[in-house]
């Protein structure tokens, strides 16, 4: 993992529990300067809806009894995107108004992104974080922390889905050697020339197996494909 999740609570050593998805969102916040964070997703297995966040209790309260969740645009119209989602992109009509209207008398903004996680199974998780300050902090912010929020999605995603039994036993996606070790590779800090070097194969026979071990791990970017083969213990931390 990146230099911020090495000081987060690792996961895959730990039981699949509500308490230690809590602690990874209260660290991650912590370590990189967000005030909250929120996960959710829902099993393609089972159908059910799983959500853990760090907001002030009042306003979790609030969000259930109005029931939000069924208009959040931070959860529908982030869950059809690839990149993540900065929510200033977000268009500001009802649905984002009804959610965000009283945020603030809990003592929450409505300047947010969240990083989308689509899994090799259908799944998608939502990893949302947010930080009250001035738009010129926040776009540094996000832009020094994308590619660890983008790491730390898939971590967090793929523990909550290997905690559901059925979801479990479905098959871990398959990697030949080279695939595993061009991302081992890659997770220890090599580039496509480098790995290209070590294995005696040209750069882009390289992109190709690396082409191949995303789309076999369900991910959209290097990054989230790294993330996974290390959830999955495919590869190891560089």
């Amino acid at each position: 993992m990146a230099d911020e999740l090495t000081k987060i609570i690792d996961l895959s050593t730990q039981s699949n529990t509500s308490d230690n998805y809590l602690t990874f969102i209260d660290q991650l916040c912590e370590h990189m300067d967000f005030d909250f964070a929120s996960y959710a997703t829902m099993s393609p297995v089972t159908g059910s809806v799983l959500g853990y966040a760090n907001y002030p209790d009042e306003w979790k309260m609030h969000y259930m009894r109005m029931n939000l969740h069924r208009v959040d645009p931070t959860i529908h119209q982030s869950a059809r995107s690839i990149a993540p989602v900065d929510w200033t992109r977000l268009s500001r009509g009802e649905s984002f108004n009804s959610v965000f209207y009283r945020a603030n008398d809990f003592g929450l903004t409505d300047q947010g992104l969240t990083v989308p996680v689509r899994g090799p199974f259908g799944d998608v998780g939502l990893l949302s974080v947010t930080r009250s300050c001035s738009e010129r902090e926040w776009k540094l912010l996000t832009r020094d922390k994308i590619s660890e929020l983008q790491m730390a999605a898939v971590h967090l995603h793929d523990s909550v889905m290997q905690s559901d039994v059925l979801s479990r036993a479905l098959r871990r996606p398959s990697l030949s050697a080279r695939e595993t070790e061009v991302l081992q590779w890659t997770a220890i800090g090599k580039t496509q020339q480098d790995i290209g070097d070590i294995l005696s194969i040209s750069h882009r026979t390289v992109e190709v197996h690396m082409r191949s071990a995303r789309e076999k791990l369900g991910a959209l970017t290097t990054i989230q494909a790294v993330g996974r083969a290390i959830g999955y213990q495919i590869i190891y931390p560089g």
